[in-house]
């Protein structure tokens, strides 16, 4: 074994002795599943184990908490996500339904395009209901409470962060440049 992982290993193992079983049963009362909450707990510690430097943690229990939490947060986001794919699908002839590798792949595109949305909840929302749900924006504005105007602005700005993401700039307002190594499309 690599020596250098001694330290790494002891630090982890006494976190993981010390609180896992807390863990477990803060994360049960969330999810009202124990099997769930060790699951989360798990990942909980995988994420620990690829800290840089596990033993210089002070508070492990408040990081713990910060660390599962967003697991239980993106577990949730993904059960909504796929609900909401699935109520989709549910209007649409089953000859004209995806794979299950496709639904898989647009599922996790979706999770992914999500997560790097750096933008407002309501901007991330308006995104969604608008990619996944096929949502007008009178539907968005109606459902969120929010002006058609506003709608717009939030699309926008979605829309922007996608572009930067992709590697896009931007000049002036509505000026997009392409990234640096131009993709170069056939056409057909």
């Amino acid at each position: 074994m690599d020596p250098t992982l001694l330290p790494r290993r002891h630090a982890v193992g006494q976190i993981y002795q010390q609180h896992y079983r807390w863990l477990c049963t803060r994360l049960s009362y969330r999810t009202g599943c124990p099997d769930s909450a060790e699951d989360i707990a798990a990942e909980t510690f995988l994420k620990v184990w690829t800290l840089p430097d596990p033993s210089a943690i002070r508070e492990p229990r408040a990081l713990l908490t910060t660390i599962a939490y967003r697991l239980l947060y993106e577990r949730w986001r993904r059960r909504d996500l796929e609900h909401a794919h699935l109520q989709h699908l549910a209007g649409v002839p089953q000859a004209l339904h995806p794979s299950p590798q496709e639904q898989l792949i647009l599922i996790e595109s979706l999770l992914a395009i999500e997560r790097r949305l750096d933008v407002s909840g309501h901007a991330k929302a308006v995104f969604v209901h608008r990619q996944l749900d096929g949502m007008t924006y009178a539907q968005i504005s109606a459902r969120l409470g929010l002006s058609l105007g506003r709608i717009h602005q939030l699309m926008t700005l979605a829309l922007h962060c996608c572009h930067r993401g992709l590697g896009f700039t931007f000049k002036e307002e509505g000026q997009c440049l392409p990234p640096s190594a131009p993709m170069r499309l056939s056409r057909n």
